[in-house]
């Protein structure tokens, strides 16, 4: 019994080392968090498998693979930062959100959010019933200057006939993206980076990838109308919800723009915990549930501009 009061003595944890051991915790679970369903998954495979071979080869003093494979590494460092750039941009801007007093929303700013959300709702189901193709995206902390100054600046009010002007089919401006900031159109025209991820890429036509493309390196939301078949889908952190209607769009507007889930009717709050789901089936399920019925499936766009 002495002996064993000995050894539980000897592995006493200092509080030093526990704050150790969680920020250790919380650091890998942050970058496994940021590359989660992304092609940097297998990338991370593959540095693992050859690190493991590195190992194997020092224990077994395999002198020429370990050279071959530390020379490798000094060329490996500078081309990891390439292949992963997209996951560092977003950490980085995740980062530099911590501490953000966002959620703190004033009467005014709600107002506001969902004046934005009630006119960006209603357009999308104007332009689905008519089978018109838009992109919108709405921006939120992360700035979109850089993206607008590909397009038109504009700075005019949002509206539900602006929108419907901008993207009357054979416009100038209908092609490309219409960038909010606050309750204003910044720009139209926009060009926006396109998704690489490779389901997305043989499911998706280039609207879609185009609001998923901006949402994995930006904060922001895109509402997608489809004009193949006129549905509706909002597209936030590379996640996409499909098939839904005014009232739903809206409701996740307001959920995602700075409502608090005290706020929220029980439809909305359902939707905004749906955007972690990573499959496309799990997305359309979460839909249907907020409906309360099923919705049709959309097809799948090819190569169109969906």
């Amino acid at each position: 019994m002495d002996g064993l009061l000995e050894m539980l003595r000897a592995f006493q944890i200092q509080p030093v080392a526990l704050l150790d051991i969680v920020l250790t915790a919380l650091l890998i679970y942050g970058l496994f968090s940021l590359i989660r369903g992304t092609r940097a998954v297998r990338l991370v495979i593959g540095v693992t498998v050859l690190y493991a071979i590195y190992v194997f080869a020092q224990l077994l003093g395999l002198q020429l693979l370990s050279q071959i494979l530390q020379a490798g590494a000094v060329v490996g460092l500078l081309a990891l930062v390439v292949v992963f750039q997209p996951e560092l941009r977003r950490g980085l801007e995740r980062i530099g959100r911590v501490g953000s007093l966002g959620w703190l929303v004033t009467p005014g700013a709600q107002r506001a959010v969902q004046q934005v959300a009630g006119v960006v709702a209603r357009s999308a189901a104007v332009l689905g019933a008519q089978r018109i193709g838009s992109l919108v995206v709405i921006e939120r902390e992360t700035g979109l200057q850089d993206t607008a100054e590909t397009g038109v600046m504009i700075d005019a009010e949002l509206s539900v006939e602006m929108l419907g002007t901008i993207f009357t089919p054979h416009a100038p401006l209908h092609d490309g993206a219409v960038l909010v900031r606050g309750n204003r159109i910044l720009a139209a025209g926009a060009v926006l980076p396109l998704s690489e991820t490779g389901a997305y890429r043989e499911r998706f036509g280039t609207r879609h990838r185009a609001a998923l493309g901006i949402t994995e390196v930006t904060d922001s939301l895109a509402v997608v109308v489809s004009e193949e078949n006129g549905s509706i889908s909002l597209v936030e952190r590379g996640r996409i919800v499909r098939n839904l209607d005014e009232e739903r769009l809206r409701n996740a507007l307001i959920a995602l723009l700075g409502g608090s889930d005290g706020r929220l009717p029980p439809a909305a709050r359902a939707l905004r915990r749906s955007f972690p789901l990573r499959t496309r089936a799990d997305q359309r399920q979460a839909a249907e549930n907020v409906a309360g019925a099923s919705a049709p499936a959309a097809p799948r766009s090819g190569g169109s501009a969906e």
